[in-house]
């Protein structure tokens, strides 16, 4: 089984690109972060003509999650993160595929921190903590992915050093990921490639993608009942250098 995460920056806009990528890697499952449409807009026809079943929380202008398969219909869990009802962002989506709970997030990116943006993202932390608990608690087979807007450590950054005011990279975020990291979730790509080089994320800007100014930010967290099937894991980095292409590009992992 192969997963994919991709943060798609516009999932109408990038729709092309998305099936184009479908078509050439042929993921069975897919998680999509910041779809910036409503509800009404997510274009499950199209997806569906490629072979995907959708579940999707769309939300106006931002933010957005999907789950795609192509090997049996999501089985919708929830699609809000617990623990604060009063938010409203549509940054999180649960799904049962073929027994494997799978948690797709677009985590807050949390700029300009200090300040309130940045006190959500630590808060959504802290739910996010909280749920991951509750996940590992439960026992079956659970994967966490999508954009986590957290640069693990410094070998995770092109030139850290100017990172360290970032929301993405402050010792706050950092700490917090690595308290989720240890509850006893695997870091599938590290797990893997502990020492190479590996970014998901390049700015559109001073051909950041053409220096590979880059950075890991779209990670996949297993469960310990979920490692020892990790058979291999990747970047479609080739996806970045197309047209019209998000800032990101697809993750993915094979499972047996």
């Amino acid at each position: 089984m192969k997963l994919a995460t991709y943060n798609v920056n516009s999932i109408n806009a990038r729709l092309p690109v998305v099936l184009r990528w479908l078509d050439e890697c042929q993921p069975d499952v897919v998680c999509l972060q910041e779809l910036k449409a409503v509800q009404e807009n997510f274009p499950a026809e199209a997806l569906e003509n490629a072979g995907y079943t959708s579940i999707w929380h769309g939300q106006k202008s931002w933010n957005g999650v999907a789950i795609l398969s192509r090997i049996g219909q999501p089985e919708e869990i929830c699609r809000t993160l617990p623990g604060d009802p009063e938010d409203t962002h549509s940054r999180y989506i649960e799904a049962k595929i073929n027994e494997v709970v799978i948690g797709c997030l677009y985590l807050p990116n949390g700029n300009p921190a200090p300040g309130p943006k940045f006190d959500y993202k630590l808060r959504w932390l802290d739910r996010l903590i909280a749920h991951g608990q509750s996940l590992l608690e439960q026992g079956p087979p659970v994967i966490l992915t999508g954009d986590f807007n957290v640069i693990p450590t410094e070998f995770d950054v092109y030139k850290p050093e100017r990172w360290v005011d970032d929301a993405l990279f402050r010792p706050e975020i950092r700490e917090s990921f690595r308290k989720l990291v240890t509850q006893g979730w695997t870091d599938a790509l590290r797990k893997l490639y502990p020492d190479e080089t590996i970014y998901t994320f390049w700015d559109y800007f001073r051909n950041a993608f053409g220096r590979n100014a880059g950075m890991r930010i779209d990670h996949f967290l297993l469960s310990p009942a979920v490692v020892p099937r990790l058979r291999a894991a990747g970047v479609d980095r080739q996806v970045r250098g197309w047209e019209k292409t998000s800032d990101h590009a697809p993750v993915w992992i094979e499972l047996d």
